[in-house]
């Protein structure tokens, strides 16, 4: 080969070999450093746009899971207070069978029929005040009307229909529509407000209705139970996509250390190599102006 100060051929070499070396290199630190093995569209195109869309799925999910947690909450709530409804129905059955037997007397009817009017104070308390947050859930039993087989009370959260967003799609939604239970058991309840303990044949209608009211309790405390058992089993499949979905997202998205810290060493070493091999090249221009004293 030629000398020449112009063209020096092993100068460009050891500079291009350097530049290389050096590029690789600031990517596997910017890897390690990130912890990502896509840090910009520039290094994988196709690949970010599959993690982006994964990455999507898998904040929706973990928000979905939020929202069951909020709709289990908010439907236990209105279960636990049906639930003690059911007790105090229990007390009121018992006092109605106590005031159907004719050895009271009068004073005794009076004792029976107050505490169950205080019973039927706090059944109202109950179906009014229970709250999720600060809306209403059951409704106001309200004032019985002619018939008693109805109540004209405020309706509640649940007296509507209502979506629960389980999943990441716009497809993935629980509809719950308690309204028609509901109705049954404010009526059921309104009806109480006529019960008549002051003979024995009025408590054995009131026996009659009280068991009425606590089946359509039953009926809707088992559509609660249904739905807060289906949302427990919506939430353990929704963790295991979310886990699976993480993992692909991993795959894609997700440097492996051991590779660019092994991409890293070699590049190093590459460089300093390179930057040694660079400057005998440019100590080969001192050679031709040797030639020339």
């Amino acid at each position: 080969m030629a000398l020449s100060i112009f063209t020096n051929s092993a100068s460009m070499t050891s500079t291009n070999a350097m530049n290389k070396a050096t590029g690789s290199l600031n990517i596997a630190m910017q890897r390690l450093g990130t912890g990502k093995r896509i840090n910009s569209a520039a290094d994988d195109a196709a690949g970010l746009q599959i993690a982006s869309r994964l990455q999507a799925q898998s904040n929706g999910m973990g928000v979905a899971k939020q929202n069951i947690s909020k709709a289990t909450a908010m439907l236990q709530t209105a279960e636990g207070a049906f639930d003690e409804v059911n007790n105090i129905l229990y007390r009121m059955k018992d006092l109605a069978t106590q005031a159907a037997d004719d050895t009271n007397n009068a004073d005794d009817r009076d004792a029976i029929a107050a505490e169950f009017g205080e019973l039927n104070a706090e059944l109202e308390n109950i179906m009014s005040n229970t709250s999720y947050g600060t809306e209403k859930l059951l409704g106001s039993i309200g004032a019985a009307s002619a018939s008693g087989a109805s109540g004209t009370g405020e309706v509640g959260k649940l007296g509507k229909e209502m979506q629960f967003q389980i999943g990441a799609g716009s497809s993935e939604v629980l509809k719950l529509d308690l309204s028609g239970g509901l109705k049954e058991v404010t009526g059921g309840l309104a009806a109480l407000l006529n019960a008549d303990l002051s003979s024995a044949s009025g408590a054995n209608i009131a026996i009659d209705t009280i068991s009425t009211a606590m089946q359509a309790v039953g009926g809707i405390r088992s559509s609660l139970g249904a739905n807060i058992n289906r949302l427990g089993h919506t939430a353990a499949n929704l963790a295991n996509m979310q886990d699976n979905t993480n993992l692909n997202l991993g795959v894609i998205r997700d440097a492996d250390f051991a590779a660019e810290a092994t991409t890293m060493t070699r590049n190093q070493m590459l460089t300093q190599s390179s930057q040694a091999m660079l400057k005998q090249a440019n100590g080969m221009s001192q050679m031709v102006l040797g030639m020339l004293g």
